[in-house]
């Protein structure tokens, strides 16, 4: 009887509790206090948070690969464990995998991170992109960090493949960062996925300190002109130039920019409203969980507990705070040669985390004076930055791809 007690309390999870493990579940716990406590993009950061729990409790399997073991009938009467011509297969032994596992299956084929730019696109109005042209360049401007961080993990002593998903995560950009890092550095894509996600839920606490220390009080408070009407015609074509210019320029970055238009088109031509609902709901909403809860079960405490992830934690917040002070610094100057008041504010929504990015502009010049809007204004450079960061991830996929 006590034989089998002891074999029971073996079999538990407490035993098995490492010190590496209660790091991880205690950083899941402080996750998820800052998206349940603090309303820090909770959408995002409780599935990843909740999932980084799930897989750091000992024996839970829930990351288990699948695993088959083939034991094959020799003509001798034995067994071995390959497969030969013309030997009978006696029996199959198979492990099914982890629950989550399955799940991540889907960041890894480059499945989700499309799915998301779909509902991304049905979700979100082009208009101010379209009303004003010039916010291109602010979105182009965040895109910097990318390049900034590829050259410094290329330093650091990283691949071409490694470096350019790691700077990546400069764009802000989850699903982008995902599907680069499935094709450049498999090896590398729970670690980017977690910082990719974890850096975008946390918008609100990273940019508003850069945004600050980059602009006056006076900038913060400028007020800018309401963006003129546009129309259905431009909406509806709008997406559909955009697919093919960037899809015939980089094809690599078709996945991404082709479903983000797709998305759009749905939104915009009014005659396949259900699909669009479904794009903006449903389907969103079931990647979303799926994707998160898989990307945060993939910061195991055995791996994700390594220097190699550590750097790419560092390097993932430098190329977001590079990606935020480009878009603001080239806000600034643009408001220096421009007629027309530009409020360098807007500059930081450049990055990819649509619309958080933008919301967060808003709260900032809010604070200086709560008789500006400026959300519409910062969709525009937000837009772009999606766009953008699907134009980056086309560049190091044609470059390193192979």
């Amino acid at each position: 009887m006590v034989d089998v007690f002891i074999d029971f309390l073996g079999s538990t999870g407490f035993m098995n509790l490492t010190i590496q493990h209660m790091i991880m579940l205690v950083i899941a716990c402080f996750l998820l206090f800052l998206a349940i406590g603090k309303g820090f993009e909770p959408l995002l950061l409780v599935p990843i948070s909740f999932g980084m729990l799930l897989t750091n409790l000992p024996l839970s399997g829930v990351m288990e690969p699948m695993t088959v073991m083939f034991e094959i009938l020799t003509p001798g009467g034995g067994t071995e464990g390959i497969i030969e011509t013309g030997m009978e297969v006696e029996r199959v032994v198979q492990n099914p995998g982890g629950l989550l596992q399955h799940f991540y299956t889907g960041n890894q084929l480059g499945i989700f991170p499309p799915l998301i730019f779909l509902g991304v696109g049905a979700m979100t109005d082009f208009g101010p992109l379209i009303a004003n042209p010039k916010s291109v360049f602010l979105g182009a401007a965040a895109q910097f960090g990318i390049f900034f961080t590829f050259i410094g993990a290329i330093l650091m002593g990283f691949t071409p493949q490694a470096a350019g998903s790691i700077g990546i995560i400069g764009g802000a950009d989850g699903p982008t960062a995902i599907l680069v890092a499935s094709q450049l550095a498999p090896h590398l894509l729970g670690p980017i996925a977690v910082a990719a996600y974890s850096y975008m839920a946390l918008v609100p606490i990273i940019q508003p300190p850069i945004m600050m220390a980059l602009t006056n009080s006076e900038e913060r408070k400028i007020k800018m002109e309401q963006l003129r009407p546009v129309s259905k015609k431009e909406k509806i074509i709008f997406p559909i130039l955009v697919a093919i210019i960037v899809s015939l320029l980089l094809p690599p970055a078709t996945p991404l920019i082709g479903m983000l238009m797709f998305g759009n088109l749905l939104k915009e031509c009014t005659v396949t409203d259900r699909l669009s609902q479904t794009a903006q709901n449903e389907l969103i909403n079931i990647v979303t969980i799926l994707l998160g809860i898989s990307v945060g079960a993939s910061a195991r405490a055995e791996q994700f507990l390594e220097f190699e992830t550590i750097q790419i934690i560092i390097l993932g917040v430098v190329a977001f705070g590079v990606g935020t002070a480009s878009g603001v610094i080239i806000a600034k100057l643009m408001n220096k040669i421009s007629k027309k008041a530009i409020n360098p504010l807007i500059g930081a929504a450049g990055v990819s985390a649509v619309p958080m990015a933008s919301r967060v502009v808003q709260s900032v010049g809010q604070k200086e004076n709560p008789s500006n809007f400026l959300l519409m204004h910062a969709m525009g450079p937000n837009v772009s930055g999606v766009i953008g960061s699907a134009v980056a991830a086309g560049v190091m996929l044609s470059l390193f791809g192979g």
